[in-house]
């Protein structure tokens, strides 16, 4: 874009932020159709400005959480493709205009970096990018960006009863985002992470071309798989492999209160759930519950790929203190488990996976951590009464590990939480009313919770896991942010691993075109002056 155009948008916007709107979406069409050949027609049914009656419903559809809804800048356009060359055009045409693209799939990212921005933008929702083709003889699956968990999931079931795929819990999340930071739910004791199963991608660059695992070459392969995709490109699909899954796993949950005990089991499930059969996975969600929120509770929510009658003897043997009965076992299929996770019965219709949006939204903020050392009973009675201090709902979630993630370096992909780590954290907290003193109270609550556990988690860097997007460990500038800077975030995400993804995005996308307030920087940032021009 030139000088005078960038100037002249400039100028508009602070002038009339309708009329700057309008000229952008002129300016957005044209260009649209000089780079999508005989899309005339459906340029005006993906390109939704702020004065369409569908925008609303678009903009509002995939934001997960509403603490974002009316605290930034919305989107100048929304962009619904339903090609793969309306996203090349989208592409060429933002970085033609100077606006700063954002990839939406699911909506699922926790700070809203998916559909906010400080800077005048555009949002390229992937909702109609949405196929799935199954190769059972080769086990694998091509599943473009725009899926959800929910929609592979059954749509694997419907294809296979032995095969799964071993990504996260909740169903509306979308694959795009999903893979490209990680990836881990109820099978990563057994196969690993999302990211891990990855044997190729499409990946959409700068340029709007349509690179495979071959032409965009290993490094840029490497980088995709849990270091942030949209650091480097638009991911258009993913070809994943599929797992093996039995005919019959098993679920249970036990609900144990603090005056039962719920302090020392914790205490003791710390020491053996990242030991366990690889075929069990054990979460604990530590919570205050019931009415008025005065109950301290812990569920502890298993899976395990296999019949409840190998499952009970390996818990008497290996976790007696939790004390599982044969009652608190259900015997279900792996689809109906995706069902049990989300909150559903194993009865319930599979196609209620199908549902991308959240059943029940509310404000929240999370925070993560990796824990290498067993906290001590005191410390966790310290967590219980600060759960009871939080007036709304606060959770401590806590996923082991072990089993396949201590077999694979951590230098494999760029996530690098493997072999040491007992457990992940995730720290939640909810709130209905959203308001500035609300949301101020309930944040001081998560900055104190997480400041009193820094005695008892990883150290040196304190760690965390990207897809628990956490803008308090720090974020970039608009548009020149160095690397030293970035670390301070960066390191806590990827360790080892981000001065390799510096340098990977220094050579794949130097003008910095794909960028965020987390995104990976380039090595040696330019100087503003080098950059594209920018509204």
């Amino acid at each position: 874009m030139s000088y005078y155009l960038a100037l002249f948008l400039i100028l508009l916007l602070s002038i009339s932020s309708c009329s700057a709107s309008t000229l952008v979406e002129k300016s957005f069409k044209e260009c649209m159709l000089t780079k999508v050949s005989g899309c005339s027609e459906s340029i005006e049914k993906i390109v939704l400005s702020s004065s369409s009656s569908l925008y609303p419903q678009v903009l509002d559809s995939s934001q997960q959480n509403p603490r974002w809804l009316n605290s930034s800048r919305k989107p100048l356009l929304i962009v619904t493709p339903l090609h793969e060359s309306e996203i090349q055009g989208a592409i060429l045409c933002s970085n033609e205009l100077g606006l700063q693209l954002r990839i939406r799939s699911g909506g699922h990212d926790y700070e809203g970096l998916s559909y906010r921005s400080k800077v005048p933008f555009i949002i390229v929702d992937l909702v109609n990018i949405s196929s799935i083709e199954i190769d059972l003889a080769e086990e694998t699956a091509w599943v473009q960006a725009g899926v959800t968990l929910g929609e592979l999931y059954y749509k694997i079931s419907k294809t296979s009863p032995i095969h799964g795929f071993n990504a996260g819990i909740c169903p509306s999340v979308g694959l795009g985002g999903h893979i490209s930071g990680g990836g881990f739910g109820t099978m990563v004791r057994k196969h690993g992470l999302a990211a891990d199963k990855v044997v190729d991608a499409y990946l959409i660059d700068v340029n709007g071309k349509i690179l495979d695992r071959k032409s965009m070459g290993e490094d840029v392969f490497w980088a995709i798989r849990g270091g942030g995709a949209t650091s480097f490109g638009v991911i258009l699909a993913w070809k994943i492999r599929l797992v093996r899954v039995p005919p019959i796993v098993t679920g249970f949950t036990k609900q144990i209160t603090v005056e039962e005990g719920a302090t020392k089991i914790i205490h003791r499930w710390q020491y053996i759930a990242h030991k366990l059969h690889e075929d069990l996975f054990i979460r604990v969600l530590a919570q205050n519950n019931g009415d008025n929120l005065t109950t301290l509770e812990a569920s502890f929510v298993s899976l395990f790929l296999g019949g409840k009658d190998k499952l009970i003897p390996i818990m008497n043997e290996s976790f007696p203190e939790l004390g599982l009965e044969d009652k608190d076992c259900i015997e279900m299929s792996w689809i109906q488990s995706a069902l049990y996770f989300a909150g559903y019965n194993k009865s319930d219709p599979p196609e209620l996976l199908l549902n991308r949006t959240t059943t029940y939204k509310s404000s929240f903020k999370a925070k993560s951590d990796f824990v290498k050392e067993p906290i001590p009973e005191v410390a966790l009675d310290g967590v219980w009464k600060m759960i009871q201090e939080e007036d709304t709902n606060a959770i401590v979630i806590m996923e082991p590990f072990g089993g396949r993630m201590n077999k694979i370096s951590e230098s494999e992909i760029p996530f690098p939480h493997r072999k040491g780590n007992l457990f992940n954290i995730q720290y939640l907290v909810k709130w209905e009313v959203n308001s500035i003193e609300a949301t101020n109270r309930h944040l001081h609550w998560m900055k104190m919770l997480y400041r009193y556990m820094t005695p008892y988690v990883s150290k040196s860097p304190r760690a965390a896991y990207c897809n628990y997007r956490d803008l308090d460990l720090g974020s970039n500038k608009h548009d020149n942010t160095s690397y030293s800077k970035a670390s301070v975030w960066g390191k806590k995400y990827y360790k080892g691993n981000f001065r390799r993804l510096a340098q990977i995005k220094t050579k794949f996308d130097p003008q910095n075109f794909f960028r965020n307030e987390q995104s990976i920087p380039l090595l040696n940032s330019l100087p503003s002056s080098h950059r594209v021009s920018h509204i």
